[in-house]
């Protein structure tokens, strides 16, 4: 049980490590020291994805999810959770590009702006 619970907290702060990697730019508005973390952590996102890598989390929960007597899952946790909500096809590289790029893309105009911003 607590294997099982230990794999879902995995999950869930994989799921909010991708969305500090898409959005997190937006926090550095209200405190500017969010981007010694943020600028990381979205190169590590856009690494991840334009590799093809999969990302350590991933294989934390599978273990935790075979320790706790469930199956894990052979592919990365954008193809085994995200993928399935927002493509019906599976994953490819040009796809991955496409995501690279949206976190790039999305990043740089909150950075842009955030420079816009300073006196």
């Amino acid at each position: 049980m607590l294997l099982r619970f230990a794999a879902d907290a995995v999950l869930i702060s994989h799921l909010a490590f991708i969305l500090f990697v898409i959005f997190g730019g937006m926090l550095a508005f209200h405190c500017r020291r969010i981007m010694f973390m943020h600028l990381p952590a979205a190169a590590w996102g856009i690494f991840v994805e334009l590799t093809g890598r999969i990302c350590p989390l991933t294989y934390l929960e599978n273990r935790l999810r075979q320790a706790a007597g469930q199956n894990g899952y052979s592919e990365s946790f954008i193809e085994h959770y995200l993928l399935p909500l927002i493509y019906p096809a599976n994953l490819t590289p040009c796809i991955q590009y496409l995501l690279a790029g949206i976190v790039l893309s999305v990043n740089g105009i909150i950075y842009m702006r955030l420079i816009a911003r300073q006196p």
